[in-house]
């Protein structure tokens, strides 16, 4: 959905130049989009990639922007948005945040007043394919969240979650889900290649198959009914998967994804405990 919203971005890292390729392919113009960026060597490459601009004066990027995008890291966010205060009580713009791990009250503390919507993308919005999930308050209109939608949906895939805790299984998910599957990828690879494979064609064929298996995924059929096209009677396939069963994967991956959904939490509690400035920021969707 384009829209001919002003979006103002505070930070222009790697996920709000991800956001802003998919803006502009979506047929968002330069004009519309505008970057807030400290680092001067930072605004010269946003200018000279995307010939938009990008200012060390938040408060112009933010002049007249229907939406501002938080794209500083969670540990600057209160000071960022201390400054900022006046421009946004004048422009009174929705607050999109992707900052991993600061809750909607922690924004709030420093920016009463404006609706804010939080989003957790995950790495793969890098290139056009991520996976991002999204929570907003009941305070939040349609509108504001279709607006939102629209802006994480020029990335990639996105979801809503019924409650803001729910983003802390997102990042157990799909933030770092990535990472799970490139090891699956890793020691299959080891495995061929211990079995006599000679190593870059093991890597070869496991990074394609992986690929291959992302494609697969997102065409019909559910997941189960993928795994059980793949899977004959008596194969080798069936051989494979009966070995993982029988070695606790389900139970693996559940004590995975716990673990890395308690962590969201606690350092999602230690910002609200110690203040964005203070707090020990995350990993990138780690």
């Amino acid at each position: 959905m384009k829209t001919t919203a002003q979006i103002a971005f505070l930070g222009g890292g790697n996920m709000a130049q991800a956001l802003i390729q998919g803006l502009l392919r979506q047929g968002y113009t330069t004009s519309q989009l505008r970057v807030g960026e400290p680092l001067a060597a930072q605004r010269e490459r946003l200018q000279r990639d995307f010939r938009l601009l990008a200012t060390a004066d938040n408060p112009e990027a933010i002049a007249g922007a229907a939406v501002v995008v938080l794209a500083v890291k969670p540990q600057q966010m209160n000071e960022v948005l201390t400054a900022a205060r006046p421009a946004l009580e004048s422009a009174r713009p929705l607050l999109l945040s992707i900052a991993a791990g600061l809750r909607i009250a922690d924004i709030a503390a420093s920016s009463p007043g404006l609706p804010i919507v939080r989003a957790m993308p995950n790495r793969a919005a890098l290139v056009g394919e991520g996976a991002t999930g999204l929570y907003a308050g009941a305070e939040v209109s349609a509108a504001a969240r279709l607006l939102a939608e629209s802006i994480m949906s020029a990335a990639g895939s996105v979801v809503w979650v019924r409650r803001e805790s729910d983003l802390d299984i997102v990042t157990a998910l799909s933030g770092g889900g990535a990472a799970y599957f490139f090891l699956l990828a890793e020691r299959l690879a080891a495995a061929a290649a211990a079995l006599g494979l000679d190593p870059d064609t093991a890597r070869t064929l496991a990074t394609q198959t992986l690929r291959g298996a992302g494609a697969l995924a997102a065409g019909t059929g559910s997941l189960a009914e993928q795994r059980a096209a793949i899977t004959s009677k008596g194969g080798t396939t069936e051989a494979a998967l009966t070995a993982l069963e029988q070695g606790g994967f389900d139970k693996l991956i559940a004590s995975a994804l716990s673990a890395a959904t308690r962590r969201g939490a606690a350092l999602a509690a230690q910002f609200g405990r110690s203040g964005p400035s203070q707090a020990r920021p995350p990993g990138a969707h780690s």
